[in-house]
């Protein structure tokens, strides 16, 4: 189930309050070779070991939120330093 687009124009990020935007497809490509290959963790430090097919990336750029089923995963711990 994709995250609903009205959704995602009032979402913000947590920390930082920035906006967020969709994670193009090739963004998710790369990051999930990452996550094939074990070496991408989490801000929290956990291994992220499920693949993304979307995520949510702040304004700036510099950090991805991950989406589960549809929902957005705002915390913290859970997003990805990019």
């Amino acid at each position: 189930m994709p995250v609903n687009a009205e959704l995602v124009e009032i979402i913000v990020c947590p920390e930082t309050k920035q906006s967020v935007s969709l994670a193009t497809p090739e963004r998710l490509e790369e990051l999930n070779g990452k996550i094939r290959s074990g070496e991408l963790r989490n801000r929290g430090g956990e291994t992220v070991a499920k693949e993304l097919t979307e995520a949510l990336i702040r304004e700036d750029g510099r950090v991805l939120y991950p989406v589960d089923d549809g929902i957005p995963v705002m915390l913290i711990d859970e997003s990805i330093e990019l």
